[in-house]
């Protein structure tokens, strides 16, 4: 059995009792902090949700269960992780599998924050290097960037992110390991990797994919949210389908990772990514 492993805040850790004929096991862990976007974390936690005047934990919780019972229905190897001020939960979150064209958003992170780009401004040559890479997932940029960037830089970026079971591939760089915990962790303050100089770039980037590759969660933004999204995927061969995505509503933030491996094919990868994010952004208030 796959636990759906939860965290909330800095509660003592507890378990809940398996019902009778249930498909999944919610385990209640302590959720570490002690990362560099602790301090945003924490401030996120005093965030109201504008028009509500609450904060999002007491107008919302994903759908877990609903969620992971539809993952444990379907063909392929599933992972999926939710986070937001003073929550985490996730099913499967650190089985590790291939990043695919994920990897493309630390692609972008890391060459922004490098010391002779971070504080300049972009030349054309890197604009049309870095946008294709991320609104169109051009893999020949994301080739040359991968170049620059080197392992080095992605794991100085995975540092700074506090994703502990990230492991760069080279020359492969599709193969990189991921986890949906790691994943949404980098997401939920992704922007605050970001160089200043460069912070609103990058998040638009993110926010501008084109609309042939604008499944799964593409489709799914509640209104009056905003999305950021990167997909990757096996070349249509349904070997691999993943989205991370950070959706924001004034100060509220949600990042939710999906990772698949193996679906068969790439059309039902991008059925297994609807069905996920749909149930787990069910109720989230718009």
């Amino acid at each position: 059995m796959s636990p759906v492993d939860v965290a909330v805040g800095s509660k003592r850790a507890r378990s809940y009792a398996r019902r009778p004929g249930a498909a999944l096991l919610a385990t209640l862990l302590v959720l570490a902090g002690a990362t560099p976007a602790a301090a945003g974390a924490a401030r996120g936690a005093d965030c109201v949700v504008p028009g509500s005047h609450r904060p999002l934990a007491s107008l919302w919780r994903p759908h877990l269960r609903a969620a992971g019972a539809y993952a444990r229905g379907r063909r392929g190897d599933i992972a999926f992780a939710v986070r937001y001020a003073g929550f985490f939960a996730g099913y499967r979150p650190d089985h590790r599998e291939w990043s695919a064209s994920v990897l493309k958003a630390m692609l972008l992170v890391s060459y922004l924050d490098r010391p002779n780009v971070a504080k300049r401004p972009l030349s054309a040559r890197e604009r049309a290097l870095l946008t294709p890479m991320i609104t169109r997932s051009d893999d020949a940029a994301a080739n040359t960037v991968d170049t620059i960037v080197g392992s080095a830089g992605l794991r100085a970026t995975a540092a700074r992110a506090g994703m502990g079971s990230f492991a760069p591939v080279e020359p492969i760089w599709g193969e990189s390991q991921i986890t949906a915990r790691d994943q949404t962790r980098f997401f939920l303050h992704i922007d605050s990797y970001v160089a200043p100089r460069h912070r609103a770039y990058a998040m638009r980037l993110l926010a501008s994919v084109v609309p042939s590759q604008r499944w799964g969660v593409g489709r799914l933004a509640p209104r009056g949210w905003r999305l950021y999204f990167k997909g990757g995927w096996g070349s249509g061969t349904g070997l691999i389908d993943n989205q991370v995505a950070l959706l924001e509503r004034g100060c509220a933030r949600v990042s939710i990772a999906v990772l698949s491996m193996h679906d068969g094919s790439h059309a039902y990868g991008k059925q297994t990514l609807r069905g996920i994010f749909a149930r787990l952004l069910a109720g989230l208030p718009a």
